[in-house]
Parts: structure tokens; C-alpha cells; sequence
């Protein structure tokens, strides 16, 4: 009966462990796609047309084409959407007092899930 608690308790912990995993795995998916629709409503306070916009994301979602993850392919489509974003030249003409410092806006920490 012992081992069968011993056993119960180590299952209790992998379990644990994997869950948190999964909250860090979200939250940094979460944080990513904030930095996308901050950039999306930086291009619109711009008045970005459909069309280039459309572009952007279109091609965002071609150089992530082969899912072999589902997850880690959903945080490769924003991670590159967000560089595609930031990559924009509406962003990069933009002065500095009207928008954040462009270094603001990139996030150094790739991060594969």
C-alpha cells in the first residue's frame, strides 16, 4: 500500500510538472500574440491598406506551411507574423515619438515550444 502512495505521489508530480510546463508554454503564447495585435493596431492607427496588410499575413502563413506540431507550429506562425510585423516599413518610418522605439517592439527571446 505503501509503494502504491509512492507511486500515486511521483504520477501526481509528473502530472504537476507537465501542467506548469503547459502555463509557461501559454503564457508565452499569450505574451507573443499581445505583441502581435499591438503591431496589427500600430499599422492600423497608420491606415495600412487591406491589401498590405493581407500580404503580410499571407506570407507569414506560407514560411510556416508544414505543420509537424500543432503547438509549436502556432507560435511559429506569430513568432514570424510578429517579425513580418515588425519588418514593415510604415513601422520603420514611423518618428519615434509617435510610436514605441523599434527595439521596443522586437522581442529577442525565440523561444520553441
Amino acid at each position: 500500500e505503501l509503494q502504491q502512495k509512492v507511486e500515486e505521489i511521483e504520477l501526481l508530480k509528473m502530472e504537476l510538472q507537465m501542467l506548469e510546463t503547459e502555463r509557461v508554454r501559454l503564457s508565452l503564447l499569450e505574451e507573443k500574440f499581445m505583441d502581435v495585435l499591438q503591431l496589427l493596431q500600430q499599422l492600423r492607427d497608420l491606415n495600412i491598406s487591406k491589401r498590405a496588410l493581407g500580404k503580410i499575413l499571407l506570407s507569414a502563413l506560407e514560411s510556416c506551411r508544414d505543420p509537424q506540431n500543432e503547438k509549436a507550429h502556432l507560435f511559429e506562425v506569430l513568432d514570424t507574423l510578429h517579425h513580418e510585423l515588425t519588418a514593415c516599413k510604415l513601422l520603420q518610418n514611423q518618428p519615434l515619438g509617435q510610436t514605441q522605439d523599434h527595439r521596443a517592439l522586437v522581442n529577442p527571446l525565440l523561444i520553441s515550444c
